[in-house]
């Protein structure tokens, strides 16, 4: 283990943050690292306690609990300890190839599940992975490897999020020729075009996308593929297809007079537009600017949090966030015990600089859009109403309408599945979730060499997952393209 009373020798020390004023003056990422000594006594915090559930991934009411990814924490954090970095970050990385990416914006199911947690405060896992893989970039420790030897297949992965990420890189190290297919102009998926700069720095997955290229990965990007004649000529081409297109159809909302207003957007194609303006892409459509303007974002996750910043940002003259859910408790209740996930109420980067900003949070829960106001077809206003739940099943309050003012509006209300068009090019059965229908245990789709992970897969989850699922296909890809198991 780290140090056998670290944990009650040193207290959990975070990476500091550029306070709210200065840094929402730009998207640079706002996280500054610890000093060395400091990130080493983070790593003597951590017990290696008997049962680690921080790397279990077991299930307990219905939620998952520790890394997906099984992740080695307290081998890799005794290591951090003893200043044996390229031992921890080959521990690292025998389980998570991406942990620049985790680092950034996994909301670390394994320190929730840290025993630390239950009566102090969790070891900083997140933060310490972050530390090795920072460092191993650093000194010139990644280097791209290519296998040993071929084995002469063929496989295509449509997609470079992070499942497709993953899983082109566990088929390449069984030596097969992996070309991934991405229809953005850059790799990336969501980390690229879903995720703010000043969450997740774009130069961070350039960098890994030379590293996979000198271990021989191919990547073919502004290819769309969901052409039936295209899909199948990589069938023909190719060995095996590997499907991680994700699950980008967004929910709608449904709300009165929506169709006539302008200024409403989905928020994904909100911030791929402001994530293109900081990258220098292509300007922000004047539609889209949040400069000025009342701003309501519909939903309450990451993405609706990442708007939220992204706004401030841009100068705008106000935001609010509406939540149909009611708001989570402060404190863990007696029924949701460690190690649980803590089903509590979660402040997020953008909810402080909204405080900061406009002196309130941004945030008003239990509540959803019935009605949308337009003049001359722009949006001026919304009708609100308050929503309680009985039987699991929103219900309206009768009397609680309110008017709120709204220039632009931000739908980030999840999304319903993937989109269809390269399915139905290929033949694939959907589930009733509008996911590729492909079993857990063999990630094998209706169509023979054909398969298929993360969010396309699964449905909408976190980027950790979609890491692991790529992880798993690729085994079970290997396995088809071989004809035996390797483990």
């Amino acid at each position: 283990m780290g140090k056998a009373t670290g944990f009650l020798e040193y207290e959990r020390a975070e990476n500091t943050e550029i306070p709210v004023r200065e840094r929402i003056r730009s998207y640079q990422e706002f996280h500054a690292p610890l000093s060395e000594e400091t990130r080493r006594k983070q790593g003597a915090r951590c017990m290696n306690c008997g049962v680690p559930f921080c790397q279990s991934a077991m299930k307990l009411s219905g939620m998952v609990v520790g890394c997906p990814l099984h992740n080695l924490i307290p081998e890799w954090n005794d290591g951090i300890w003893q200043g044996q970095d390229l031992h921890a970050l080959a521990r690292l990385l025998k389980t998570n190839r991406f942990p620049e990416f985790t680092g950034r914006v996994c909301p670390a199911l394994c320190e929730k599940a840290c025993i630390c947690g239950q009566y102090d405060d969790p070891v900083t896992v997140r933060d310490n992975e972050l530390f090795l893989i920072e460092k191993a970039y650093q000194k010139g420790w990644m280097q791209g490897t290519p296998p040993a030897s071929e084995s002469g297949r063929r496989a295509a992965v449509i997609g470079a999020g992070p499942a497709g990420l993953s899983a082109a890189d566990a088929l390449r190290r069984r030596g097969h020729c992996v070309t991934v297919y991405e229809r953005e102009d850059e790799i990336g998926g969501l980390l690229m075009y879903g995720i703010p700069n000043m969450k997740l720095d774009k130069s961070v997955i350039l960098r890994r996308r030379r590293l996979m290229e000198a271990e021989g990965i191919v990547f073919r990007t502004g290819v769309d593929v969901r052409e039936k004649r295209m899909a199948g000529r990589l069938l023909k081409e190719n060995d095996a297809l590997v499907l991680c297109c994700g699950a980008k159809r967004p929910r709608p909302l449904q709300a009165e007079g929506l169709d006539r207003a302008e200024g409403v957007f989905y928020a994904v194609d909100f911030l791929k537009a402001a994530t293109r303006q900081v990258l220098g892409k292509e300007p922000l459509p004047p539609a889209m600017d949040a400069r000025g303007r009342r701003v309501v974002i519909i939903g309450g996750g990451d993405t609706g949090n990442d708007c939220i910043g992204t706004v401030i940002r841009m100068g705008c003259q106000s935001v609010t966030a509406l939540e149909m859910m009611p708001m989570p408790p402060l404190e863990r209740r007696p029924d949701n015990p460690w190690p649980e996930w803590p089903r509590t109420l979660r402040t997020d980067y953008g909810h402080e600089e909204a405080r900061e900003v406009f002196g309130a949070d941004p945030r008003i829960f239990g509540t959803t859009v019935r009605r949308v106001f337009e003049e001359e077809g722009k949006l001026t206003a919304l009708e609100t109403v308050e929503v309680v739940f009985e039987k699991g099943r929103p219900v309206e309050v009768k009397g609680s309408e309110k008017r709120i003012p709204c220039d632009l509006l931000l739908i980030a209300a999840g999304f319903v599945g993937t989109e269809k068009a390269l399915p139905e090019a290929l033949g694939l059965s959907l589930t009733e979730r509008g996911c590729a229908q492909a079993p857990e245990d063999t990630f094998a789709t209706s169509v023979p060499g054909v398969f298929a992970a993360g969010d396309m897969r699964r449905g909408q989850s976190l980027v950790v997952w979609a890491l692991a699922e790529g992880r798993a296909c690729a085994a079970r890809v290997d396995e088809y393209l071989m004809g035996y198991r390797n483990g």
